[in-house]
């Protein structure tokens, strides 16, 4: 293994990092690890020369020098947000320059991403992974985005019972000042009413389903879980969970690899609803969590992410 360092760009509270980090470490590879959105440039100090065709680069934290230019590959988990909406014009116009000053360097290093930055932000967009999962062949529910009331009264009456979900999941506070998060949830068409021109809505036929399927692809590994439970979104309550590893269905793998070779991508959660039909696409998380289903049945997700940042170091 050569001298290269791999570069691990999380914030301070990621046990899934963590457990990818704990191989790597095993298996004798230098790690760094940095939160750019949390550290810069409160602890980390910068420096990227460019000069000619060569360039000068290092990094520096409480912990490690980090000579960029050794970096071979970047695990880019869930960095803390760049924050520049906030404090006066000066601190915002610094907190930007950190976001294109700082981010842009550690996105242009030329080294392998898990993955890389501008294709997490690309494939974050419901729109376009519709789009290209229908291309990798993969079967999606009939799927209305619109803030049309007309338009979405028309399509739960053609393909009703229809469900909701936010086009990008984040949590909001309520009237009460509390913390709540939209989940997938059916929609009544006689609740349809005016709120809906106030922003696009993605509505869906409600899939008749078995089970749920969370697929995890890290390169060309795949690890197929089965989730039984009586939730529509069984994110809502994970006691009310069981899990069985299973093979995946014919075709599914590969139709996987290509929707995320079509994003550039090396890494997909992918959620699937089991109908008797067979799986049927409903989004891929590109930078999801998975933590919680090695825990829970043991698969070697963190073993395949550690092996992939590895590829350039043996």
């Amino acid at each position: 293994m050569d001298e290269g360092v791999i570069l691990v760009l999380t914030c301070l509270e990621d046990s899934s990092a963590d457990m990818v980090i704990g191989h790597l470490v095993a298996r004798g590879a230098q790690v760094a690890r940095f939160d750019p959105g949390e550290d810069f440039p409160k602890t980390a100090t910068l420096s990227c020369a460019f000069a000619g065709r060569s360039s000068r680069e290092y990094l520096i934290t409480p912990s490690r020098h980090v000579d960029l230019e050794k970096v071979r590959a970047v695990y880019y988990r869930r960095p803390t947000p760049y924050r520049y909406d906030v404090g006066s014009q000066l601190e915002q116009f610094a907190r930007k320059e950190t976001k294109f000053g700082l981010g842009g360097v550690l996105a242009s290093l030329p080294c392998s991403y898990v993955s890389h930055p501008w294709s997490l932000a690309r494939a974050e967009h419901k729109p376009l992974q519709l789009r290209v999962a229908q291309r990798a062949g993969f079967t999606v529910p009939a799927t209305l985005i619109t803030n049309c009331l007309d338009d979405a009264r028309a399509f739960a009456a053609t393909h009703g019972p229809i469900i909701y979900k936010p086009l990008r999941g984040a949590a909001i506070v309520d009237s009460t000042g509390a913390l709540c998060t939209i989940w997938t949830s059916t929609v009544d068409p006689t609740e349809l009413d005016e709120r809906v021109r106030f922003a696009p809505h993605l509505f869906q036929a409600r899939v008749d389903k078995t089970a749920d399927l969370r697929v995890t692809v890290v390169g060309d590994d795949l690890f197929c879980v089965r989730i039984d439970s009586d939730l529509l979104d069984w994110r809502q309550d994970y006691n009310r969970l069981s899990y069985t590893v299973v093979e995946a269905p014919p075709g599914l793998a590969e139709k996987c690899v290509t929707f995320l070779e079509t994003l550039e991508l090396r890494f997909g959660a992918f959620d699937f609803a089991l109908s008797q039909d067979g799986p049927v696409f409903l989004e891929c998380n590109p930078n999801g969590q998975w933590g919680w289903i090695e825990d829970e049945t043991g698969v070697s997700i963190s073993a395949a992410i550690a092996d992939l940042l590895l590829e350039n170091l043996k």
